[in-house]
């Protein structure tokens, strides 16, 4: 009976996972039941058994265990990094960069509108929390410490994650040159955010 319980779980595993890999790389409205079936290698009628609610309780699911996981691995981050503005920055810039993208702009404008309001809601604020709201807070610990100041520090803050989430876009063709990748361009991008583009008299 134990057994039959972990193989249960191991496969349900691999059902939100291919689940969460689909919704991520095309949205809500294109992915089918039957086609996370074929991405599992399993009927399309077993699927079924791991996803009794269909397809909005499994994308509210995988959405739900998503965020979480940015919201754990944000804070653990920044936890690990040296108490300054740019190294918790350069750290949720790591963090976000190992991770598969989150597109907000697609979810808010396409996969929230398909699923019930409520949840829709309740899932965006939960993304909010996640990832706008622990950098928010990284940077009004930087302010009072007289490491930066701006009047809206969630708009900054929303500004630093979309940049870098944005980067996840970048084509690996556009690494032309030695030692560029995504991360130094988090890094300088972060570095901008920063100090700024204008010249200083």
């Amino acid at each position: 009976m134990m057994q039959e319980m972990i193989g249960h779980t191991e496969a349900r595993e691999r059902v939100l996972d291919a689940a969460e890999r689909l919704f991520a790389k095309k949205g809500y409205t294109a992915v089918t039941l039957r086609d996370i079936a074929a991405e599992v290698g399993i009927r399309h009628a077993s699927l079924y058994h791991h996803a009794p609610g269909g397809k909005e309780a499994l994308f509210i699911e995988v959405t739900e265990r998503m965020v979480e996981r940015h919201r754990a691995g944000l804070a653990q981050a920044m936890t690990q990094a040296a108490p300054n503005v740019r190294s918790q920055l350069r750290a949720v810039a790591d963090w976000l960069l190992s991770q598969p993208p989150m597109d907000l702009v697609r979810m808010t404008y396409s996969d929230m509108p398909t699923i019930a309001p409520a949840q829709a809601e309740r899932l965006s604020e939960l993304a909010f929390a996640a990832l706008i709201l622990p950098v928010a807070a990284l940077l009004e610990r930087a302010q009072a410490a007289g490491e930066v100041e701006h009047a809206d520090l969630g708009l900054v803050a929303g500004g630093i994650v979309g940049m870098i989430e944005s980067l996840h876009a970048v084509p690996e063709t556009a690494f032309n040159q030695p030692f560029v990748n995504r991360t130094t361009m988090a890094y300088d991008l972060i570095d901008v955010v920063l100090n700024g583009v204008r010249t200083r008299k």
